[in-house]
């Protein structure tokens, strides 16, 4: 196939071949130019004789490596000398190999990165971290009392996974865990460690995750001090407890996580509570609650017996009896003062009536008088007034004498008859 075939579209009729994608990936590469790289030594092969040698740089935060070659001779003349799990910066430019396709990188340059300059990004990392607020006390969670089960990140079959298995179980024998063992130290810890921590905080029933290592050397150390672990903890749902036995200088974890332990030990007593001194607070409660109780029983006692000593309560008849006669007293006072009122009114009512009967015409007829009054028309016409004197009464007229038992009609008769 023609190189001008090369360089247009590829399609399954018109595909390119092997040599011609690994002579682009080469192209490609080349247009890089020297590089400047940081990472951890994992692998040195420098054979006797041989001209060149071979290093793998790996990403101390992801499973990344990279192939490096460079003359055995610099490799030789480094002081110190290079080892497995050294921080190096080195300076080279990458090779696309057509032949076998892999992918290195000529080192021209290699410089180890010493403790101090290890301590000075440690601490300018601390620095962004702490501007973020990852170190604040006020996004740090409190422990539960009594985790369901405790999630666990440590070396497998270390010293730290024993003490804080053994202290934890030794103060709370029912205590359950979920271990997860990785690399502690090297490249390969981070990438190991956060998978991890990722499992556990995603399970519901692991209440707290302990990252627990023993003592080690700053560089020992240093991926607890990683970025991108520190921004895990950070993230995590579930409390994390730091339990890193160091040096003094302690490893940013510490800063992020939400409770820091000083040793694998100690991180076993603070995740679970002392079963005997549990039982003890307790019992202690127990007691203190009973004499609580007896307390209040006898004060109420005291003053239930103080009221039954109480008139009212010691004969409730008593006062009920007082008060019967006190209304009995009462109404008879109350129907003496009504008959007495009754019989003044029923006398003073007699005495009106005798007044008005005296003073009524009735009482004037009974004694032979008779009341003399006019009738308009006939005998059954009204009545016109009282006849007073004689010239009320002139002749013809008729009228109505009225007596003590009836009445009369008479008609005045002509006077000079």
């Amino acid at each position: 196939m023609s190189s001008a075939a090369d360089s247009g579209p590829t399609s399954a009729e018109e595909p390119w071949p092997v040599r011609t994608v690994a002579r682009k990936i080469a192209d490609w590469i080349n247009r890089l130019g020297k590089i400047w790289v940081e990472g951890q030594i994992t692998q040195i092969s420098a054979r006797p004789g041989a001209s060149t040698a071979f290093l793998t740089l790996r990403d101390p935060s992801a499973d990344v490596s990279l192939t490096l070659t460079c003359s055995a001779a610099m490799l030789r003349g480094m002081d110190p000398p290079l080892t497995d799990g050294s921080r190096v910066v080195v300076h080279g430019k990458p090779n696309f190999f057509v032949g076998r396709g892999t992918l290195s990188l000529r080192v021209d340059e290699i410089r180890a990165v010493g403790i101090g300059e290890l301590l000075a990004r440690i601490e300018r990392l601390r620095q962004l971290l702490k501007a973020e607020g990852l170190f604040d006390p006020a996004r740090k969670r409190p422990l539960p009392f009594l985790p369901n089960r405790v999630g666990l990140i440590t070396g497998r079959a270390s010293a730290a996974e024993h003490d804080v298995l053994t202290n934890a179980r030794l103060r709370w024998p029912n205590v359950e865990f979920e271990i997860r063992n990785v690399a502690v130290q090297g490249s390969s810890a981070v990438p190991q460690i956060l998978p991890a921590l990722q499992e556990l905080d995603a399970m519901p029933e692991v209440d707290v995750i302990v990252l627990a290592r023993g003592g080690g050397s700053v560089e020992d150390l240093l991926p607890f001090s990683d970025e991108a672990l520190c921004r895990a903890v950070a993230a995590c749902g579930t409390p994390v407890v730091s339990a890193i036995g160091h040096e003094p200088d302690s490893p940013l974890l510490d800063h992020v996580a939400d409770v820091r332990s000083s040793t694998p030990t100690g991180a076993g007593k603070r995740v679970v509570p002392d079963v005997a001194e549990e039982a003890q607070r307790v019992s202690q409660l127990r007691d203190r609650a009973r004499r609580a109780l007896h307390g209040w029983v006898d004060r109420e006692r005291r003053l239930l017996d103080q009221l039954r000593s109480r008139p009212v309560l010691a004969d409730p008849h008593g006062p009920l009896q007082q008060r019967a006669e006190q209304v009995e007293l009462l109404r008879e006072r109350s129907r003496r003062a009504v008959t007495a009122v009754l019989t003044a009114e029923t006398h003073a009512l007699s005495a009106t009536r005798s007044r008005l009967t005296t003073l009524g015409p009735a009482a004037t007829l009974a004694r032979g008088y008779a009341i003399v009054q006019r009738i308009e028309g006939d005998a059954d016409g009204t009545v016109d007034g009282v006849v007073r004197s004689a010239d009320d009464a002139p002749p013809g007229t008729r009228l109505r004498v009225r007596v003590a038992d009836g009445a009369i009609h008479a008609e005045v008769p002509d006077r000079a008859g």
